[in-house]
């Protein structure tokens, strides 16, 4: 009779212990905070879609998402400590394609790998960029700062968020095409270069859209020319750049969420469908896009995919286009 309890016992405690995991929710992720590091200075494009993503996504996971801003050195410091981080889940990056493509490019020296030290989670958007230029410039289109630039060579300046950046690539590749000289002020962030336009420290600028929408619509700098293939819906006047002086320029960049290695596949799948979700929400998407952003979406393996023929071909482009880091 004792053994019979006994077996019994020992079957109910493995029977127990077999459901317990699947009933107990306090250790179903995420079960605290999440923190989303962006390397990039607050009211950049990607510093915005971040703060709308992480919303909806917080709002939808019962987890707040935490936007911790760490700028500098056109985005190394930040993105090495998303890849110094746990890999658990709780700490992300939402990087530029500057950092997964542009920077590896253009450092020697670099204290991380992008394809080995981090997890691809998802493609959130694509930034799209216009041209601007200080609301009392004398330059109307493309054309006209080309003009200006091959009259006087290397008098026109043009800022930047810093060597390396976006904003540094976009122009020196525009330079190299239309084979113009121009002279570069790096500035400490895509806000502040964005500042320096609108303030008349430097002539013109390549912005994403998101970051300078507000100083567009107010008058504080004046957009020239869109880098899309079709002008945009949201500045029907504004010609694209290639319209307006530089035919076949066209320049975007990305906004991804990666992780560290080694986070778990089953937690990096369920960020992915946390993003996918939160992007197919109406208000979130009417958003992204009203900022020039266009929602994306795409699986790590897309990303994953995309990233490393991203990284081949602005290997190459710098390389043609001589453009270093100093």
């Amino acid at each position: 009779m004792t053994s019979r309890r006994t077996l019994g016992i020992l079957l109910f405690g493995l029977l127990y212990s077999g459901l317990a995991p699947a009933q107990a929710p306090a250790g179903a992720y995420p079960n605290k905070p999440i923190r989303m590091i962006v390397p990039l200075a607050a009211g950049s494009a990607v510093d915005n879609a971040a703060r709308i993503l992480a919303h909806k996504m917080g709002q939808n996971m019962g987890q707040s998402i935490v936007i911790e801003n760490l700028p500098g050195a056109a985005g190394l410091i930040g993105a090495d400590k998303v890849a110094k981080a746990a890999p658990d889940g709780y700490t992300l990056g939402g990087f530029n394609d500057s950092i997964m493509t542009m920077l590896p490019n253009l450092q020697t020296k670099m204290p991380w790998d992008i394809l080995r030290d981090f997890e691809p989670v998802s493609l959130v958007a694509t930034v799209e960029w216009g041209l601007v230029v200080p609301a009392n410039s004398p330059q109307r289109s493309a054309a006209d700062l080309i003009a200006s630039a091959r009259k006087e060579p290397g008098k026109i300046n043009y800022g930047s968020g810093g060597n390396g950046s976006p904003q540094h690539i976009a122009m020196a590749l525009f330079a190299s095409q239309a084979g113009v000289a121009m002279t570069h002020v790096p500035y400490k962030g895509a806000t502040q270069a964005a500042m320096g336009v609108a303030g008349n420290e430097v002539d013109a600028g390549f912005q994403g859209i998101a970051t300078v929408n507000s100083l567009v619509r107010s008058g504080k700098v004046r957009l020239i020319g869109v880098t899309t293939p079709q002008r945009m819906p949201q500045f029907p006047d504004v010609p694209t750049v290639a319209q307006s002086g530089l035919p076949g320029f066209e320049f975007n960049s990305w906004f991804a969420v990666m992780a560290p290695a080694g986070t778990p596949r089953t937690i990096v799948r369920t960020l992915h469908a946390e993003i996918v979700k939160a992007l197919a929400d109406p208000e979130v998407r009417d958003k992204f896009i009203a900022q020039g952003l266009t929602p994306r979406g795409t699986t790590p393996g897309e990303l994953a995919r995309d990233m490393s023929a991203q990284l081949a071909r602005y290997g190459q482009l710098i390389k043609q286009a001589g453009i270093t880091a100093e």
